[in-house]
């Protein structure tokens, strides 16, 4: 990468600290347990609105891989989200109704909570209907693999989204709060995957699975990214430029590829596609807050009123991490 080009991508990480730093006033604090924070602690950060259902299960599945706090940006949920997050002794919370699509969908706020928070930590950042699997989660906590991964200086570890969905009508699966999503999304596509290579910024970029097939069957190059980097090593210089598709400093996204062979790597399955999505697309497209205004959400909305089924004679049932690695959609690269 040339001298100029390394200059450009530092203006633009310092651009989006500032960013962050003015958005900080949007931000009033609910419930703020920062102080129990320690050297150590592994942190998630997360902005949500209106996702009550999900959240005990949310909150009970990473508290099992060991994350230590939670920074949680509520965006003006009239569900009980809020009163629910307030009231959980592991977590500190933010409110804000201000927009989300003017914050970057959010990254703005969490850049500026990750700056005063997590700078020498690792931090998780998931929606929260993703849920972080990686090599060995079976049998060993979170920290083990930030332990290895210290060990191998290595500061960012990365997971293709995999969306699952159930057997039958989506609109038809119906989800109640503290189930197990994956007990009704179990069903996930394990090809039809396209990569590519981001000569920006060094990741990689990929679509497919069934939501391109789905929803994006005539415009395939719109189907939303893949690939995320949702656990780095934290400091207070770096900047999530895209969602949590692509960070600053560029060296952070070469999350795949290293001599010798392939870094490890995980999946984050992804629970969207249950019974409630089509009021959520209804919601999200009455608020345009989402990105290339909402195209995303409208497409689901024209689908979803046919009621579709996204399983076929292709599609497979999950088991477990180690199914995942042998159809090769994450990998443990060296770590033993």
């Amino acid at each position: 990468m040339g001298v100029l080009r390394s200059y450009r991508l530092r203006l633009e990480r310092k651009r989006r600290l500032w960013r962050a730093f003015r958005k900080r006033r949007e931000l009033d604090r609910v419930a703020d347990r920062t102080a129990q924070i320690r050297e150590g602690d592994i942190l998630l950060f997360s902005t949500l609105r209106n996702e009550r259902v999900r959240l005990d299960y949310f909150l009970d599945y990473y508290r099992g891989l060991g994350v230590n706090h939670f920074l949680m940006v509520d965006n003006a949920s009239d569900d009980g989200s809020a009163e629910y997050l307030a009231s959980q002794p592991d977590v500190s919370l933010w409110h804000t109704a201000h927009s989300y699509k003017r914050a970057r969908f959010g990254m703005d706020w969490l850049t500026w909570l990750m700056r005063r928070h997590a700078h020498g930590h690792w931090a998780v950042t998931v929606d929260v209907d993703e849920f972080l699997v990686y090599p060995f989660c079976d049998t060993r906590p979170l920290r083990a693999l930030t332990d290895w991964l210290d060990a191998s200086s290595i500061r960012s570890f990365s997971a293709m989204i995999l969306d699952m969905y159930p057997k039958g009508p989506v609109n038809e699966a119906a989800y109640t709060a503290g189930q197990d999503p994956f007990e009704v999304a179990c069903w996930f596509d394990s090809g039809n995957y396209t990569i590519q290579r981001n000569a920006k910024y060094g990741n990689l970029w990929i679509q497919g699975g069934p939501r391109a097939r789905m929803f994006f069957t005539e415009r395939p190059e719109r189907a939303p990214a893949l690939n995320k980097v949702p656990l780095v090593k934290w400091h207070r210089s770096y900047a999530y430029v895209s969602s949590t598709h692509t960070l600053l400093p560029r060296g952070l996204n070469l999350v795949y590829d290293e001599w010798g062979g392939e870094k490890a790597s995980g999946c984050l399955l992804h629970a969207k596609f249950l019974g409630m999505l089509k009021e959520k697309a209804e919601e999200e497209l009455e608020r345009r807050q989402h990105y290339a205004n909402s195209f995303e959400y409208r497409v689901y909305r024209q689908r979803l009123s046919d009621n579709p089924d996204f399983w076929n004679r292709w599609s497979e049932k999950y088991i477990n991490w180690r199914q995942l690695e042998i159809l090769g959609l994450m990998s443990r690269g060296n770590w033993a």
